[in-house]
């Protein structure tokens, strides 16, 4: 249900309970850790977690700042409410960043525009938003009230799993407080000064809706990198690759090639330069984010070996 470093509250049988984690799952990389929405086989005292089920959905980030390990967000996710401002806050290129995110975890993106009742155009926010991925479903709200927010509970069953994600402040745990109809996270505002959001929520946390639903409110990321999402970013930016394989050359960077239809659809104003920025952005972060990834599964394989192999001369000494 949360998890705050070494804490964590599981819902079993007979209620609520905080648990430890095995020595063994403390052992393993953080990715294969339990995380919020995870389900846990917990031991006999129903103290301690000893393995986390399979999981139909993971949706993770790299480390923040130096960090070169995935780090699991939430698990078993349906939905994932992608959160925005119709504000100086809004940004394509974030929202492609949390799209391809949401494609590599197998979860089903909402584009959620808050604050769509303080501004003039909320339209033109909803048109932006509908640029960054086609077919991706965009609700505009007033995250204060309950009948502006109908749409996103069409979204939530009695067996579905939704998560909020987005920058601090764009009213995440607003969105939470009016699903649930009673004040389950604390909110703050956007700050007028540079429209960077206060922290509200610290710690990711998994609540019960009445409708029966779960919803996970996760606190807003500062940095939000990304590592083995390949297939994921050409999925969210199909147009630039449908329009790439119609290039001259199979290798086109979509420069200063000539025979470039990446840059030809630029010239005639059918794609949007900042868009081929962000997937060049995207691409050159991932290929190496997942690089290192792969250099570091390496070098444990290999001191794993390592280990194995001075384990068996140990044993061989000892046996003669």
């Amino acid at each position: 249900m949360t998890v705050q470093r070494s804490k964590i509250m599981v819902a079993c049988g007979s209620g609520e309970r905080m648990v430890e984690l095995t020595p063994a799952l403390l052992r393993k990389a953080p990715i294969d850790r339990p995380t919020v929405g995870d389900w846990v086989v917990l031991d006999e005292s129903l103290s301690r977690i000893e393995n986390v089920l399979e999981r139909k959905s993971l949706f993770k980030r790299l480390g923040a700042g130096g960090s070169n390990e995935l780090q699991p967000i939430a698990a078993n996710i349906d939905t994932l409410f992608i959160v925005t401002s119709c504000n100086e806050e809004f940004k394509e290129s974030r929202l492609e960043r949390y799209l391809a995110l949401c494609t590599e975890a197998g979860a089903m993106p909402v584009i959620v525009l808050t604050k769509a009742d303080l501004v003039d155009d909320a339209d033109t926010y909803v048109r932006r938003a509908r640029k960054t991925k086609s077919g991706v479903p965009v609700e505009a709200i007033n995250a204060l009230d309950p009948a502006s927010i109908k749409g996103l509970s069409s979204w939530i069953d009695s067996t579905s799993t939704v998560a909020l994600v987005g920058s601090s402040g764009v009213g995440k745990s607003t969105i939470l407080n009016t699903l649930a109809g009673q004040a389950l996270a604390s909110t703050g505002d956007i700050r007028d000064d540079d429209k960077k959001g206060r922290h509200t929520t610290t710690h990711r946390e998994l609540h019960i809706l009445p409708s029966g639903g779960l919803l996970v409110d996760v606190p807003g990321m500062r940095e939000l990198r990304v590592a083995d999402i390949d297939g994921s970013i050409g999925t969210v930016f199909e147009d630039i690759e449908a329009l790439a394989a119609q290039c001259r050359f199979a290798d086109c960077h979509h420069e200063t090639e000539p025979g470039c239809a990446v840059l030809r659809a630029i010239e005639e104003g059918e794609l949007d330069r900042r868009r081929l920025s962000n997937y060049k952005k995207l691409l050159r972060e991932n290929a190496l984010a997942t690089a290192t990834l792969a250099e570091k599964r390496a070098q444990g394989r290999d001191f794993a070996k390592m280990v194995k192999e001075v384990k068996a001369i140990k044993q061989k000494k000892g046996d003669t």
